[in-house]
């Protein structure tokens, strides 16, 4: 092989790894940061008794809760782990989209600027899926 053309698969290969281990980064730090947020919901969802928590779409505070701890638990559990991302991407940054647009609509931007970085960040993930370095990665490395 070529100086040049080695150079490039180098150079290639260094590039892929790198966007995969961005995506990883992504991964943890989006999801790992949400479960946050969405582990005291979940507590409260099953704690038992009366639920007090916004309806913003109209559907009763417990399923309201029920989507929100779909978004804020199990989805980014599976983001952590790679595991149908391109899926579990979509509750999560619907999740964060009802809250930016619908719960803090009226508020100030500092006020639903958290819900709109996550809801980024879920999106991009949405495009992107979870990289090389997941069990969607194993997966697909698998099929091929």
């Amino acid at each position: 092989m070529r100086y040049a053309a080695l150079m490039s698969a180098l150079s290639d290969n260094l590039s892929r790894n790198l966007n995969d281990l961005g995506l990883l980064f992504l991964r943890l730090g989006m999801a790992g940061l949400m479960l946050t947020h969405g582990i005291p919901k979940a507590e409260k969802l099953f704690a038992g008794g009366e639920i007090q928590f916004p309806d913003p779409i109209g559907i009763g505070a417990t399923a309201s809760l029920s989507l929100a701890v779909l978004g804020e638990v199990v989805a980014p559990a599976l983001l952590i782990v790679g595991l149908f991302t391109r899926w579990a991407a979509i509750p999560a940054a619907a999740t964060m989209a009802v809250a930016a647009f619908m719960v803090h609509w009226s508020d100030p931007l500092a006020e639903k600027e958290l819900a709109l970085l996550y809801l980024v960040g879920f999106a991009v993930l949405m495009l992107t899926g979870a990289g090389h370095y997941s069990i969607d990665g194993l997966r697909a490395k698998r099929t091929h």
